[in-house]
């Protein structure tokens, strides 16, 4: 016993050295692993360093940044400006930015060449439409989401991309196509098939857009293709339309880009490496451990996506996140009990029961017959017990089916640009203390969605249209992307009148700083002007520019919205109609009597140019600063077309705020364009392209 405990001391003694340095070496580990939790990531980096993870409703995510170098990976960089995001460097507007798959939605510019009008044999204007915001190799054009569509009559158009070996040519991947016209009737509205328009794919590997034409003779149709013009455009967002043929030259389109991880190969560094070459060094993007690498399909270079069982960023440490499988029954089936785990799930049956493939087949029971009985008993007493409260669920989303399938839900499912909400994601902002505005059209609230201020319009009864134009009017305001006109976000359609949501503009409407006691600022001439030309910017866009031709039908100051810059934005156009080109359109527009066109009126025909009248009466109030009324038969309107029709000036009309600068002269001229919009003789009223025109002339003289 004596020799047996001698010993166990001996072991105890020899032990304690032992179990000091494991317990060294844990703490170590411990050490390594707390700094390694704390090292510096590019999230924490972009957090601490106040970069912004959104611009304009857009969400901008890593490798995409704004702000210091540490936001974003080089080649990345977007910039944010007053209307949203763009390419850092460029003037092309960020539609959209997405990580998987890796594809970014840009606004780009349209070639032209315009013919002289008194020489139609030769062209007087001229643009490239040349797109450099590839510096760094990230971008191509997707070569599977987008085609080149020339436009004009007797007109070749070709686009090229910059070169990546020495040809004879400043550039390389020259394509284009050939359209011709005998007379103003061959193009036909939806068929772009070389009578004036054709489209041709382009080929993978494009860096940059270069656009040129070939000179034809003019002279025979320049009253209706004055222009060619060449652009790239997203093959599902284009259907062609002879009104094309006279469209603003200073139009955008939307286009598809794919990008990777390149080493700027294609530009001014290395070579850019495939995902074999890439791994291991220190400049590999796939940070997340649950991710991988995958060669890119257009261009070299390659891109980082989630390992499977798992959702997210893989360009961020820990950006990929776990997938809850058992959350989507639909794409992880489980017949049994769903269980998920770390990249997987598992799927058993409950204790008791079994099944050869319970993710494909039922578990059933092992019980004996008795314990069946009693469970079935019991599941009987349960299931009478539950069925009042399956009844009532069952009810109330039959109704709320009924309510959006009536509202033509499944036509808005294939709407690519509008959200469709649910109503519990709008409750919380339909309350009495959100309500910022009330008038005959319903109510509108303010609130947040997805972290966005956003105003909710509720309408109030008998003023929703039949399910399918409605439907049809909610997809053609969400193609409406400008900056003058306040953009549809989404609509919730699980009521009977359905919710519209747009983005919120902060100062409200221009009605309310112009004559409201409480909201009235102070504008100098140039604050005026300007809003005054980029409402018309709008207008002109709906009229003549937006792939469907949209009349406003109660353009006043009311609807004229502005930003913290003073930046106009047309709202409420939801009650304008689908027009038919070359058809007259008639209906009851409910709008304001003071801005109404008197034509209109009598005749019930809605055109372009009823919106051009109402646009002369918001320019009066905008420079006299005085109220438009209909009661006293709009003194206002009489006394400006009582001066022009005597010759005299309206000095005494004018506001004095601006009128005591010096400013007669550029007011006088606003006032004769006002008149002119006003005229009772449609026909001698201008449109709003050439109201643009003019008012882009007086800011230009302005400056000057």
């Amino acid at each position: 016993m004596q020799h047996t405990k001698a010993v166990s001391r001996q072991g105890m003694d020899q032990l304690v050295p032992s179990m000091n340095l494991l317990t060294a070496f844990l703490l170590l580990l411990a050490a390594a692993a707390a700094a390694a939790a704390t090292a510096e990531t590019p999230e924490r980096l972009a957090a601490a360093r106040g970069c912004q993870t959104s611009c304009g409703g857009v969400e901008i995510p890593y490798p995409f940044g704004i702000g210091g170098r540490d936001c974003f990976r080089e080649g990345f960089e977007i910039d944010c400006v007053y209307d949203g995001p763009v390419l850092a460097n460029t003037s092309l507007r960020v539609v959209q930015l997405s990580v998987d798959p890796a594809e970014s939605l840009v606004m780009l510019p349209v070639g032209r060449m315009c013919y002289n009008a008194t020489d139609p044999r030769h062209a007087e204007e001229y643009s490239h439409g040349e797109t450099l915001m590839n510096k760094r190799g990230v971008y191509r054009f997707s070569n599977a989401r987008n085609m080149l569509v020339v436009l004009g009559c007797n007109t070749m158009g070709t686009i090229g991309s910059v070169k990546t070996t020495r040809l004879v040519d400043d550039y390389s991947y020259y394509m284009g196509c050939m359209s011709f016209c005998n007379s103003s009737a061959s193009a036909q509205d939806g068929q772009c098939a070389s009578l004036g328009c054709c489209h041709v794919d382009i080929p993978p590997g494009l860096t940059h857009n270069y656009f040129r034409f070939r000179e034809y003779d003019h002279t025979s149709m320049m009253d209706f293709s004055p222009c060619d013009y060449a652009f790239l455009v997203d093959r599902t967002n284009y259907t062609f339309r002879r009104s094309d043929l006279l469209r603003d030259t200073l139009r955008t389109s939307p286009v598809w880009l794919d990008w990777a991880i390149r080493g700027a190969g294609a530009g001014d560094g290395p070579a850019s490496l495939s995902c074999a070459q890439a791994n291991n060094t220190k400049e590999y993007a796939c940070l997340s451990n649950q991710s991988y690498c995958v060669d890119a399909i257009n261009g070299p270079g390659y891109n980082c996506n989630c390992s499977m069982g798992y959702e997210g960023n893989a360009y961020l440490v820990n950006g990929c996140t776990n997938i809850d499988e058992c959350a989507d029954s639909d794409k992880y089936p489980c017949k049994g009990v769903c269980r998920d785990t770390q990249g997987s799930y598992r799927c058993t049956c409950p204790p008791g029961y079994g099944s050869d493939d319970p993710t494909k087949q039922r578990c059933t029971p092992k019980f004996p017959p008795a314990a069946q009985i009693c469970i079935g008993v019991i599941g009987g007493i349960l299931a009478i017990t539950l069925v009042a409260f399956v009844i009532i669920i069952r009810k109330e989303k039959r109704k709320t089916r009924e309510f959006y399938e009536k509202n033509g839900g499944l036509t808005l499912e294939k709407a690519k640009f509008i959200k469709l909400f649910k109503m519990e994601e709008l409750k919380p902002i339909l309350k009495s203390g959100n309500l910022i505005g009330k008038g005959g059209f319903g109510e509108v609230y303010k609130g947040f969605v997805d972290n966005i201020l956003v105003a909710v319009k509720k309408p109030i009864g008998g003023n929703v249209l039949e399910n399918k134009q409605f439907a049809n009017e909610v997809i053609i305001q969400s193609q409406v992307i400008h900056k003058n006109i306040v953009r549809l976000i989404g609509c919730c359609l699980e009521v009977d009148n359905p919710l519209l949501v747009y983005e919120y503009i902060s100062k409200g409407s221009m009605h309310d700083i112009l004559h409201e006691f409480d909201r009235r600022e102070p504008l100098d001439l140039n604050v005026r002007l300007s809003i005054v030309t980029e409402s018309a910017h709008g207008l002109a866009y709906m009229h003549s520019q937006a792939h469907t031709k949209i009349l406003h039908g109660d353009v006043k100051p009311a609807n004229i919205l502005l930003d913290d810059n003073f930046v106009p934005k047309i709202s409420d156009f939801g009650i304008s109609r689908l027009i038919a080109i070359g058809k007259e359109h008639t209906a009851n527009v409910i709008g304001d009597m003071t801005y109404m066109d008197p034509v209109y009126l009598q005749t019930g025909l809605l055109t372009e140019k009823s919106d051009v009248y109402s646009f002369g009466v918001v320019i009066l109030e905008v420079i006299s600063r005085k109220k438009a009324t209909h009661s006293d038969n709009n003194s206002l309107v009489t006394g400006f077309l009582e001066c022009h029709k005597e010759g005299r000036k309206a000095t005494e009309l004018f506001d004095s705020e601006v009128a005591a600068l010096g400013n007669m002269e550029l007011l006088d001229t606003l006032a004769g364009i006002a008149v002119e919009c006003l005229s009772l003789d449609v026909d001698q009223r201008p449109l709003m392209t050439d109201v643009v025109a003019r008012l882009l002339t007086l800011n230009r003289s302005r400056v000057l």
